[in-house]
């Protein structure tokens, strides 16, 4: 298999991994171990973790094995304001700029999610939620914001699925997701700013007791 694909199917598994709790926060990684396990070699394996770094789920270190991240709550409070800020430019933009296609590929996304919601694992779905709000992103028509969007969604996919997962709610995505579409496919540009502010509008409170908990967890005997 070509290598760079093989390392994105690594880091793929091993982002899984880490959001299901099997590498927690501040574990070690061990390039040549998890290489064994998996029955990959060590280049595809090293270039996966860098991936992984780039993206704020792994800490490098010279010298050391790199660790699964653990950033502050500071560091996470910041990192959402701004992909709020960018998922409001995203929306507003994506009114004018997407094409037909762009919005049934949105569309198509949302009736992924709307119409497996209950049956999908934690994780599937939101994986599909976070596709969503990435196609947007890519629908503005604007290459360097899509990029910078896809960055600090990165950054903060594992607190969103902590997040996610403690306070799965179908008819905050399903239904919330519902109206941006509209407000989308209507190119109504104050609509979907609306729409996208009262989407993510708990989002910092949300994460931080999902993270407070894990705290909490983590600190019993």
């Amino acid at each position: 298999m070509n290598e760079p694909i093989l390392a994105e199917q690594i880091a793929d598994e091993l982002r899984r991994r880490i959001l299901r709790g099997s590498l927690p926060p501040g574990a070690p990684l061990k390039e040549r171990d998890t290489a064994l396990l998996m029955g990959v070699s060590r280049t595809p394996m090293r270039e996966a973790i860098r991936m992984l770094a780039q993206e704020g789920l792994v800490d490098l270190r010279p010298a050391r094995s790199p660790v699964i991240a653990k950033p502050t709550l500071k560091q996470v409070q910041d990192q959402i304001v701004v992909l709020q800020a960018l998922e409001l430019l995203s929306a507003r933009l994506a009114c004018a700029a997407a094409s037909d296609e762009d919005l049934q590929d949105i569309a198509r996304l949302h009736r992924a999610v709307a119409e497996n919601y209950d049956a999908l694992d934690a994780l599937d779905a939101f994986e599909l939620d976070m596709s969503f709000h990435r196609r947007i992103a890519q629908a503005s028509g604007n290459a360097a914001l899509a990029e910078t969007h896809g960055a600090y969604l990165a950054r903060l996919w594992r607190a969103r699925y902590l997040s996610a997962r403690m306070r799965r709610n179908r008819a905050r995505v399903v239904g919330n997701h519902e109206i941006i579409l509209a407000a989308l496919m209507a190119r109504d540009e104050a609509a979907v700013a609306v729409a996208t502010q009262a989407h993510m509008a708990s989002m910092e409170d949300d994460i931080a007791a999902a993270l407070r908990a894990e705290e909490h967890k983590e600190s019993k005997p």
